[in-house]
């Protein structure tokens, strides 16, 4: 190639933001390679804490990363948009145009070429075909629809507080269909943070009287990830603040008033989220030649190039990716996108030296779940200290050092500390949720 190999990563997630990064870094700076990162929005959030926008315990301003200012600091480029197909022959994508809230174009349709195309789009809510979720669901997929939860949430209480409590007895009440990790940690932040609202003179409201949680699980036990001890004590937690945990329920259609069970029960809420499946993008499923899951995951070989096009790679949950016995894939979870942004800065290197490409195995750390200040459990899974279930501070800490891991991938250990003391001060003078 006579000009520097174009590197194009669609996706500015956990794994996608980590591995521009890193390639802006070695590649880039030293001008071996042109890095892009394509994007359709201009902020990061890493997407576990999705949950504390959506309560309002996080605040988007002082923690969102600007893909811009992360361009021009690790040398390598953003681009605004949304992907809407991939020409393979002529190795271009092509980008949507894009509008502002007024309907204003800020971009054009426009092409983009590439030598290698890595696709790190994440994933979205899967409705699993349920009459009503689209149109009475509220999702967690992105910053957008996080913030329009707690916006919605907010607004519905100061409306109660206003006219001297709810005008229906669901009126504040909320349904989380999806008894998973996001489920689980938006219940208990949701617990919390009702309870500081009203605190801060919306006296009005009773908490414990007039709003109601309901976590709703299609399957067995919450978290089925977690060994069985800890997700009965994860429900058991839950039940303790208050939490109605609804285990074997599965949802039939979603209503305007509430959820309605295959089994004819009817849970009523004015406010539900679905958090009960993902899948990959649906346009992914769309592009000629590529070999995809029911899910739209994109299938790939374990060097992470897909199946049918070794200059296109696909990282994350949008990825089927094999493991080493092929008896499944990846699973789609935060730790597997960390640890491919680490294995593809090696195998792209490889990739573009002509050597031999390496393979990539996935390791299972163990899981964590956080109920908000409440409590943290979890387990640990090591190759020296086989299986441990941990709880309470030690998996508190472990926890928010998963966050911190990701922030030293993106800034470096330095610009962590200073970010980190940057929030500790605030902490003295922001309240402890968001109030607008």
């Amino acid at each position: 190639m006579d000009s520097l190999p174009k590197i194009i990563v669609v996706g500015g997630g956990a794994g996608g933001l980590e591995l521009v990064t890193r390639l802006g870094k070695q590649l880039g700076r030293r001008g071996r390679a042109e890095v892009t990162l394509v994007d359709a929005e201009w902020t990061h959030v890493w997407k576990p804490l999705l949950h504390e926008v959506a309560a309002g315990s996080l605040d988007v301003g002082d923690n969102a990363l600007e893909f811009m200012a992360q361009a021009r600091r690790h040398h390598f480029r953003f681009r605004l948009g949304y992907v809407e197909d991939i020409d393979r022959a002529a190795k271009q994508i092509r980008l949507s145009p894009m509008h502002n809230d007024q309907g204003e174009q800020i971009t054009p349709r426009r092409t983009l070429p590439y030598d290698i195309l890595v696709l790190a789009v994440g994933s979205v809510t899967n409705d699993l075909g349920v009459d009503g979720v689209g149109e009475h669901c509220l999702f967690l997929d992105t910053t957008r629809q996080a913030e329009r939860f707690q916006q919605t949430l907010l607004g519905r209480m100061l409306r109660a507080h206003a006219q001297g409590g709810p005008s229906e007895p669901s009126e504040l009440d909320v349904a989380i269909v999806g008894g998973g990790a996001t489920g689980v940690e938006l219940s208990a932040q949701l617990h919390d943070v009702t309870r500081q609202l009203a605190a801060y003179g919306l006296d009005e409201l009773r908490p414990d009287e007039h709003i109601r949680l309901h976590v709703i699980q299609a399957g067995p036990r919450l978290v089925p990830a977690l060994p069985e001890r800890l997700s009965v004590a994860t429900a058991q937690s839950l039940e303790r603040l208050g939490v109605e945990v609804h285990c074997n329920c599965r949802v039939g259609k979603v209503t305007s008033e509430g959820v309605y069970t295959d089994d004819g029960d009817f849970i009523p809420a004015a406010i539900k989220v679905w958090a009960a499946g993902i899948k990959a993008p649906q346009w992914l499923a769309n592009v000629e030649g590529l070999e995809t899951t029911h899910n739209n995951q994109v299938r790939v070989e374990r060097t992470l190039q897909t199946t049918t096009d070794p200059r296109i790679f696909a990282m994350g949950d949008c990825a089927a990716c094999p493991t080493p016995d092929a008896s499944g894939i990846v699973p789609p979870r935060a730790q597997a996108a960390h640890q491919q942004a680490a294995f593809l800065l090696r195998a792209l290197r490889a990739y573009m030296a002509g050597r031999t490409m390496p393979l990539y195995r996935y390791r299972d750390y163990g899981s964590l779940i956080a109920l908000g200040r409440y409590t943290t459990v979890g387990s640990l899974m090591g190759a020296v200290i086989g299986s441990i279930s941990i709880s309470g501070t030690f998996a508190r800490l472990i926890y928010l050092w998963l966050y911190q891991s990701h922030r030293i991938a993106l800034h470096g250990w330095t610009r962590t500390l200073l970010l980190n003391l940057a929030n500790l001060l605030r902490r003295g003078v922001d309240p402890r949720i968001k109030l607008h």
